[in-house]
């Protein structure tokens, strides 16, 4: 099984403020979508709280401290490993969120699908400094502001060497 990341973080690490995004890009949703349609998610329960539903077409697995929690439509489990034991079978899961979760998950993730917002943000929650003597860039896709994104970004996929 791969264990995935995907993440959109701002130069400065920023992930999110108030358990919001920071920006809007259509595009960056879309390249979402396209990877994680038809697999299996894993986030935290705070991300999930902040996209209010299950994401249709995944399979939804919420990490929660909470014991006994029960969410329609999700798998609710309290740990990240044993979000991964249910997923063993799987090619490929997607750890989706939020801080705490991609702070537990980057020792024991094989890829970071990675969107790079070219901005600085006063946030709350940031993504752990991704160590580059342990990765390599496989593929890179910058892209300028347009009519419906008004940042620039990054589309990069690591792998750890």
């Amino acid at each position: 099984m791969t264990v995935s990341i995907v993440v959109a973080i701002a130069e400065n690490n920023a992930i999110g403020k108030n358990n919001e995004l920071l920006w809007y890009l259509p595009t960056d949703l879309k390249h979402f979508k396209q990877l994680t349609s038809g697999r299996t998610i894993i986030m935290g329960r705070k991300t999930f709280d902040s996209i209010g539903k299950p994401l249709p077409n995944r399979r939804n697995i919420v990490i929660t401290r909470s014991a006994g929690m029960e969410i329609p439509g999700t798998e609710v489990v309290n740990t990240l490993d044993q979000a991964l034991a249910l997923c063993i079978a799987e090619e490929e899961v997607f750890i989706v969120g939020g801080a705490e979760i991609y702070r537990q998950a980057i020792d024991k993730t094989d890829k970071i699908y990675l969107t790079r917002v070219h901005a600085q943000y006063a946030a709350d929650a940031f993504f752990p400094e991704i160590d580059q003597k342990n990765w390599d860039e496989v593929d890179t896709e910058p892209h300028q502001p347009d009519e419906k994104n008004n940042l620039a970004y990054t589309f990069s996929t690591l792998l750890r060497k």
